[in-house]
């Protein structure tokens, strides 16, 4: 049988343990192994591995050794409890094998678990499971987690007090980050949040979440564009000294004016603007963009935009004006403009 959806969400989460086995198929590796620990683990629990309950094969070694899930189905564990014959990375060339497995299986066998890599419509391997009584085929794809798997995801790591501001930056994260990285994140605000009873903020996401860019880059493109300009020298000067490059320093500055250009210009307002920018941009970090878009308006932007797509393309020309006074012309002039409001 075929799961998909949230009936998928679902059964991952509570697997029936009288079930004859599950395909969990898909293009991205991580994804589909974060869902087999998943599985495994609801079905044997946390110390069946130790427990001997779980038995690992790959499908180098069902190849070599076509009886070796059929004995791992059969065999009697020393501890009580459920048992998964687990087969990894398969493909339709070990179907017949699989099938023989499938077979076999009678209630109190151990549970056969597969996962592969993408596979189609027409495969031998889905058409196995998909077409069996008591197993399940379910697909991975690259889509974004639902509401329903972040939130199985926030409770399993032990948070249930949020806010809704910091809920939709969870949900805004979840489509931006792989989902391993999703879960790591998730884990290191579980942490953050350790013996913590107030409910998760916007803040506590932005502090556990990855950086995108180098904390002093971000603070000296917030003294640009709030029109600091007294405090640009030191800043620049200290990160000239830790390696900045010119050419990625306005890379990077063209980068967060054009942002502030898609928020000023949104139909909907700069906070709308904001929120369709991709990487997202959370907590105090997107109120103060947010802040600066205002702050600046579309058309000075634009003028802004203009004098950044300048600059790179000296950068990028047979010019020998030495680089980085150039960067830091523009810089101190897109300051000076911040500061005229």
């Amino acid at each position: 049988m075929k799961l998909t959806g949230a009936a998928a969400t679902r059964y991952f989460a509570k697997p029936d343990p009288a079930r004859t086995g599950l395909l969990i198929f898909g293009a991205d590796a991580m994804r589909v192994a974060l869902r087999r620990q998943e599985v495994i683990r609801a079905l044997i629990g946390p110390e069946g591995e130790e427990e001997m309950r779980l038995t690992r094969m790959s499908a180098a070694d069902l190849r070599k050794d076509g009886a070796r899930l059929i004995d791992a189905v059969k065999a009697v564990g020393f501890f009580p409890g459920p048992r998964v014959s687990f087969v990894e990375g398969a493909g339709d060339g070990l179907s017949d094998v699989i099938a023989e497995a499938l077979k076999a299986w009678a209630p109190g066998d151990s549970q056969i678990i597969v996962t592969a890599g993408s596979l189609t419509a027409k495969s031998k391997l889905r058409k196995l499971f998909e077409s069996h009584a008591n197993a399940y085929s379910i697909g991975i794809y690259d889509d974004p987690p639902s509401r329903e798997e972040i939130e199985d995801i926030l409770k399993n790591a032990g948070l249930t007090q949020i806010t809704p501001d910091a809920m939709t930056d969870i949900t805004t994260l979840g489509r931006a980050l792989d989902p391993g990285d999703f879960r790591q994140t998730i884990e290191k605000l579980s942490l953050y949040k350790y013996n913590d009873r107030t409910p998760v903020t916007p803040v506590d996401v932005t502090a556990c979440t990855p950086a995108t860019i180098e904390a002093g880059v971000d603070e000296l493109l917030n003294i640009v564009a709030e029109g600091r300009a007294r405090e640009l020298g030191p800043m620049l000067q200290r990160l000239t000294g830790q390696g900045l490059q010119p050419v990625a320093l306005a890379i990077q500055t063209l980068r967060h004016f054009r942002a502030l250009h898609t928020a000023a210009s949104d139909p909907g307002g700069p906070g709308a603007g904001i929120a369709r920018i991709r990487p997202p941009i959370f907590g105090p970090r997107r109120d103060r963009m947010q802040r600066q878009a205002q702050t600046w308006g579309m058309y000075r932007l634009e003028d802004a935009l203009k004098l950044l797509v300048e600059t790179d393309l000296t950068l990028r020309s047979a010019s020998r004006a030495p680089q980085m006074a150039l960067v830091e012309r523009a810089m101190m002039r897109l300051a000076m403009m911040a500061a005229r409001r």
